[in-house]
């Protein structure tokens, strides 16, 4: 998609050239038609010629890299968090380790559901339903006069493996429908 704050190209000319070893769909060079691309403006912006981050010439920026690092320690502070309210120990991260399992656990329950929908939406959808899910357990634990924090956390993390599981097995008797009728 040509930018409109770069004029470079808006004509249909190319004025660097075609590049050799670059086609696009049906063996055509992109800047025949005079489509920039994502190549073109990072060979401008890097003088090296590199595609890649130094020293990492034609691989992707380590940011897509770390998405299991980050995903691998959110899942460590609210394995903590349960934990800490679980185990009633008097520890100051207690209150905001039982707080993040108490809003990413229904909220990663109610995402695994939602596949279908961009990721922008889907966390917000998962988020406010997390809030959901955890008003109603508390409402719902207030009104039977069964309200205790531990009691709290294993509800929370009950109808979050719930609707974990029921995501998880709605995707697998779909993929398992289409197998029998192929």
């Amino acid at each position: 998609m040509q930018s409109f704050s770069d004029p470079v190209g808006l004509d249909g000319s190319n004025p660097g050239g075609s590049r050799p070893g670059t086609s696009g769909p049906g063996g055509h060079d992109p800047g025949e038609f005079g489509i920039d691309t994502i190549d073109d403006h990072l060979a401008a912006d890097d003088p090296s010629g590199g595609t890649g981050p130094p020293g990492r010439a034609g691989r992707r920026p380590p940011a897509a890299d770390s998405l299991p690092v980050v995903a691998g320690a959110a899942v460590a502070m609210a394995g903590v968090g349960a934990a800490l309210a679980l185990a009633d120990i008097g520890s100051p991260l207690r209150a905001p380790f039982t707080l993040f399992f108490l809003l990413t656990a229904p909220a990663c329950g109610i995402a695994a559901a939602l596949r279908g929908l961009d990721p922008l939406s889907r966390a917000v959808v998962a988020g406010g339903g997390a809030l959901a899910v955890d008003l109603l357990t508390a409402q719902t634990m207030l009104a039977l006069h069964s309200w205790s924090v531990r009691g709290g956390v294993v509800a929370v993390g009950a109808v979050s493996l719930l609707f974990f599981l029921l995501a998880h097995g709605w995707r697998h008797r779909g993929r398992s429908a289409r197998s029998r009728t192929s």
